[in-house]
């Protein structure tokens, strides 16, 4: 592998995540008017973002198979896959096929979020993390525009109309091809060497994983209470709802400038001393936003955005650096193990909000994401290949 990073590809791949994502990011605008449509209850419209989640808890099948191919092909195809499904989805006459479509999502979501960052990886040389900041920096923003275009979308055409949007990702994968089909083909076939046995592969590699599973596990309540609660936390304080939607785009834009630049710094400094920075400084300003007043919120805010978010790109870097020669396998073990943390914890937060209060709840939280620092200790500076 070149250890030049190449610029140009690593932002053509990043565009592609952002294409992908935008259309991924549908669902949520679109259930008012599929419930009404439809007749369908709360609990079916919940069911419907579970069954787009399910198939990534085959990542590690999909990473197996995904060293097996000329993973290129996989990106390129599915942005356009997916633009299709979820464009789909306003016409759908039943929850059956609305079932279909996004288990359909699910899947072509799976098949590009596996090889992707293997690509990446590929194409950023010595600067992993670099490369690592500009593709989550795509799906990041990308859960900023999604909710824009077909909110746009339905208020020019109606539900029915959703289809309109649908050749923006079909044009993308049409790029995407245009941009990477000359590359030469990114597998295992490239390496001469015998490769190990899955179970070699994964035995070697227990100890990386409960790092970074230990690490995400302590600090996914974090998470999950100021991405998905922080409207309701707020409200519940008695700031009105407009003011909640805005702390909420602050700290998730915040994030999207965080993971451009973590990886480079990371690149800087190492992987890991980012990453015990962000253990330590995390929970401190979460405490902090807690107990302060509302002319210290947006400060408060945007610090936690940058932290929360920056060990995103940095632990991506880290899959990717394991020497093993099943890199799409090795990153779809990591996105199950993330996959699962982030859903039980955003089911036990919720719990514990129903319970004791959210204010006690995100106390709790910011507690619990200390815990995340011994596990920043534990990881690999850089592995290097």
């Amino acid at each position: 592998m070149k250890n030049n990073f190449q610029k140009g590809k690593v932002i053509t791949i990043s565009m592609g995540h952002l294409f992908h994502d935008i259309y991924t990011a549908f669902l949520a605008p679109m259930l008012p008017l599929l419930i009404s449509k439809l007749g369908i209850s709360l609990s079916m419209a919940g069911l419907l973002d579970i069954i787009r989640r399910i198939p990534s808890l085959f990542n590690p099948v999909i990473g197996l198979i995904a060293d097996k191919l000329c993973v290129k092909y996989l990106v390129i195809l599915t942005p356009g896959i997916t633009a299709i499904s979820m464009s789909l989805l306003g016409k759908s006459p039943s929850y059956t096929i609305l079932f279909v479509l996004l288990f359909v999502t699910g899947i072509s979501s799976a098949l590009f979020h596996v090889p992707s960052p293997v690509m990446i990886k590929h194409f950023s040389g010595d600067k992993v993390g670099t490369g690592m900041s500009f593709y989550m920096f795509g799906g990041e923003i990308a859960r900023t525009l999604g909710p824009l275009l077909i909110t746009a979308a339905l208020s020019l055409w109606g539900l029915e109309g959703s289809y309109r949007v649908m050749p923006i990702g079909i044009i993308a994968s049409i790029i995407l091809f245009l941009k990477l089909k000359d590359i030469s083909p990114i597998n295992n076939k490239e390496n001469n060497r015998k490769q190990k046995g899955t179970k070699e592969t994964i035995k070697e590699l227990i100890p990386f994983f409960v790092s970074i599973g230990g690490f995400q596990l302590f600090r996914a309540g974090m998470k999950a209470a100021l991405t998905l609660y922080l409207p309701i936390y707020l409200t519940g304080k008695g700031k009105s709802l407009w003011m909640a939607g805005v702390a909420l785009s602050i700290l998730q834009f915040s994030g999207a400038v965080s993971t451009f630049g973590a990886g480079y710094i990371s690149d800087k400094i190492s992987h890991r001393k980012t990453l015990y920075i962000t253990a330590i400084a995390s929970p401190l300003i979460m405490g902090a936003f807690i107990i302060s007043g509302e002319i210290l919120m947006v400060p408060f805010l945007i610090l936690m955005g940058f932290f929360l978010f920056a060990s995103g790109p940095v632990i991506l870097a880290l899959v990717q650096e394991t020497n093993t020669e099943r890199p799409a396998f090795i990153n779809g073990i990591y996105m199950t193990i993330s996959f699962s943390i982030s859903s039980l914890m955003v089911l036990i937060v919720g719990i514990l909000g129903d319970k004791i209060g959210l204010e006690l709840t995100f106390k709790i939280c910011a507690a619990f994401a200390v815990l995340s620092i011994p596990f920043a200790f534990m990881l690999p500076i850089k592995q290097k290949e």
